[in-house]
C-alpha cells in the first residue's frame, strides 16, 4: 500500500446560512396511509453469541426496507415466507397491496444461524440478493418499472461461506464484458484475539463476470478480502470498479484469500489493527490522556516529564510516549494520577485556550481520540476514507447517514459540521476534489443530537427535507427554508424574516417497532413488523 496522502473536505460557503432562524414547529397534518402486510417482515433478532457493539451496528440496527433508487417511489422488503415484496406508489389515494416479485429458494426458517436477507439494486435491470445463509444471488429483473418486461430470474447463485449482508454493488460493461461487483460484510470470530472483543469485521469484494454474449454463465473472477476492527459507517465500490471508499472508526487492510490475518499484514498494518496504546480527549481548556497500566505497575514505575512543547512518559523503564506536542501547554500546571481502575490519567493544560488539537503528539499514531465525554464508552467517532493511496481524517465531524442521490454515483454521506449537517457527494474520478459539498441542513447536526431514541436518519434525494425516526412510533421531518406567504418580523433584530424552516412530527398508529425507513422526494416509507406506512411529505415533484 502506498503512503496515504492527506485530503480535506472543502465546504462551500454559499451553501451555509449563518443567519438561520431555527426550525418552527408546524401543526399542519401530514397525510399518512397504512397498509397491513400479508405476512410479517423477516426480522432476525440478535443471538446470544452476537453480543458486541459491532453486531448491533451491523445487524441489530439493520434497515429492512430497501428503496429502489432507479425508480421513483418503489420500496421492497422480505417477509417471513421468503418473498421479496414490492410497493410502487403512483397515486397515494389508490394504494395497492405489496406484490410478490421473487421468492427465495431457501427455507429461511431451517437455518438457526442466518442473518437478515439483504437486497441491493445494482442497476435498472440487475439486483444482488443474499438470503442471509451465506448464499449470493445475482438476479436479472428486466426493466423493473415496466410490468411487461419485468421478470426476476436467477443468473448466478453460489454459496460463499459464512452468512453476510450486502452493503453495495455496481454493474460494469467494458468491451462487451458484463460484470457485477458487490461488497459483502461479515463479523467473524477471531480465536487468537484475547484482549479485544474476540471478533473482527470482514469486507469481501466479489467480482462476477460473463466473458462474452455467447457464454451465458456468470462466474466469480475475483475475491478480495479486507479486515478491520469496526463496522464501517459507509462502504461503497467506486463507479469504475477500481477502488473502494470506506468511512470507518478503525482502518481496514487487504488480506489474501485463505490466509490468516496475522500472516498477511506487515508490521505497519498491525499497528492499525491492534488496540491503541492510549486514549485522549480534549476540552477548550485542557487535554486528558488515559493509559491502561499493567497489573504490577506501581507509582514508582512511572516517570513523566512535562515541558512547554514536549512530553515524555516512561513506564517500568520503557519509553511509552515521547514527542513534540501539537501546541504549547502550561507544563507547571499539568498533572498525572493513578485511577482506581488501574489506569493512568494525564492532564495537560492548554496554553492557547479554545484551540482544537487534531493530534496529541505530532506524528504519533498509537492513540485514539475520544471526541467528547458522552462517547467515552463507545471510544469515539473517527471517520476516514481509505483507498489505496488516499486518507482523510474527519476528526470530530460526526457521521450521520448516507443516501443515494444519483444511483449512477456512489452514495452520498452526511456529516455534522459544527451545528449543521452537510451532505457530501464522492467523485472518485476527481482526485483534486474527491468530495463535493452539495447540500446543507441548517442546525440539524445540533437538533439530531437531542434525539436520544433515534433509529434511522435520512433525507430526500433532492435535499428538500431530512427525516429521522425513533425506535417506536414517532417520525420527525425537517424541511429546508421556504419563502413566507405572510410578513414575519424578528423581534430581537427588528428585521423582516423572508423564509422559515418547518419541523413536523408524525405519530404512527402502531405499537410495533420500526424496522425500516426510506425517503423519496415526495414520501416517507416506514416499515414495522406487520405494517407499511406512507407519509406524504411533498405534493410537488
Amino acid at each position: 500500500m502506498e503512503v496515504a496522502a492527506n485530503c480535506s473536505l472543502r465546504v462551500k460557503r454559499p451553501l451555509l446560512d449563518p443567519r438561520f432562524e431555527g426550525y418552527k414547529l408546524s401543526l399542519e397534518p401530514l397525510p399518512c396511509y397504512q397498509l397491513e402486510l400479508d405476512a410479517a417482515v423477516a426480522e432476525v433478532k440478535l443471538r446470544d453469541d452476537q453480543y458486541t457493539l459491532e453486531h448491533m451496528h451491523a445487524f441489530g440496527m439493520y434497515n429492512y426496507l430497501h428503496c429502489d433508487s432507479w425508480y421513483q417511489d418503489s420500496v421492497y422488503y422480505v417477509d417471513n415466507l421468503g418473498r421479496i415484496m414490492n410497493l410502487t406508489v403512483m397515486l397515494d389515494t389508490a394504494l395497492g397491496k405489496p406484490r410478490e416479485v421473487f421468492r427465495l429458494p431457501t427455507d429461511l426458517i431451517a437455518y438457526d444461524n442466518r442473518l437478515c436477507a439483504s437486497i441491493h439494486f445494482t442497476s435498472s435491470t440487475w439486483v444482488t440478493l443474499s438470503d442471509g445463509t451465506g448464499r449470493l444471488y445475482l438476479i436479472g429483473t428486466g426493466e423493473r418499472g415496466n410490468s411487461a418486461s419485468e421478470k426476476w430470474e436467477i443468473m448466478f447463485n453460489e454459496e460463499l461461506g459464512n452468512p453476510f449482508i450486502i452493503i453495495h454493488s455496481i454493474s460494469l460493461l467494458k468491451a462487451e464484458e458484463h460484470s457485477i461487483a458487490t461488497l459483502l460484510l461479515r463479523i467473524e470470530k477471531e480465536e487468537l484475539d484475547m484482549k479485544g472483543s474476540g471478533f473482527y469485521v470482514s469486507l469481501e469484494w466479489v467480482t462476477i463476470n460473463k466473458k462474452n454474449k455467447d457464454k451465458k454463465k456468470y462466474e466469480i473472477t475475483k475475491r478480495n478480502i479486507l479486515h478491520g476492527k469496526s463496522v464501517p459507517h459507509y462502504a461503497a465500490i467506486e463507479p469504475d470498479g477500481n477502488g473502494l471508499m470506506i468511512v470507518s472508526y478503525k482502518s481496514f487492510t487487504f488480506v489474501q484469500v485463505g490466509q490468516n490475518l496475522e500472516e498477511s499484514k506487515d508490521e505497519d498494518m498491525s499497528e492499525k489493527i491492534k488496540e491503541p496504546l492510549y486514549y485522549w480527549q480534549q476540552t477548550e481548556d485542557d487535554l486528558t490522556v488515559t493509559v491502561s497500566l499493567p497489573e504490577d505497575c506501581t507509582k514508582e514505575d512511572i516517570q513523566i516529564q512535562f515541558l512547554p512543547d514536549h512530553v515524555n512518559v516512561v513506564l517500568k523503564g520503557q519509553r511509552f510516549l515521547e514527542g513534540n506536542l501539537y501546541s504549547s501547554i502550561d507544563h507547571e500546571s499539568s498533572t498525572w494520577i493513578i485511577k482506581e481502575n488501574n489506569s493512568l490519567e494525564i492532564s495537560l493544560i492548554k496554553k492557547n485556550e479554545g484551540l482544537t488539537w487534531p493530534e496529541l503528539v505530532v506524528g504519533d499514531k498509537q492513540g485514539e481520540f475520544i471526541r467528547d465525554s458522552a462517547q467515552c464508552a463507545a471510544i469515539a467517532e473517527r471517520l476516514m476514507h481509505l483507498t489505496s493511496d488516499e486518507l482523510v481524517n474527519l476528526g470530530s465531524n460526526q457521521y450521520l447517514f448516507s443516501v443515494i442521490v444519483d444511483p449512477k454515483e456512489m452514495p452520498c454521506f452526511c456529516l455534522r459540521h459544527d451545528v449543521d449537517a452537510l451532505l457530501w457527494q464522492p467523485h472518485s474520478s476527481n482526485q483534486d476534489d474527491m468530495w463535493e459539498h452539495i447540500a446543507t441542513f441548517n442546525a440539524l447536526g445540533y437538533v439530531q443530537a437531542s434525539k436520544r431514541d433515534k433509529k434511522f436518519f435520512t433525507c430526500a434525494p433532492n435535499y428538500s427535507y431530512a427525516a429521522l425516526c425513533e425506535c417506536l412510533r414517532r417520525v420527525f421531518i425537517y424541511r429546508q427554508p421556504t419563502p413566507m406567504s405572510t410578513v414575519l418580523y424578528n423581534r430581537k433584530e427588528g428585521r423582516q424574516v423572508g423564509q422559515v424552516a418547518k419541523q413536523q412530527v408524525a405519530s404512527l398508529e402502531t405499537s410495533d417497532p420500526i424496522l425500516g425507513f426510506q425517503a423519496t422526494n415526495e414520501r416517507l416509507f416506514v416499515l414495522t413488523t406487520k405494517n407499511l406506512f406512507l407519509i406524504k411529505v411533498n405534493t410537488e415533484n
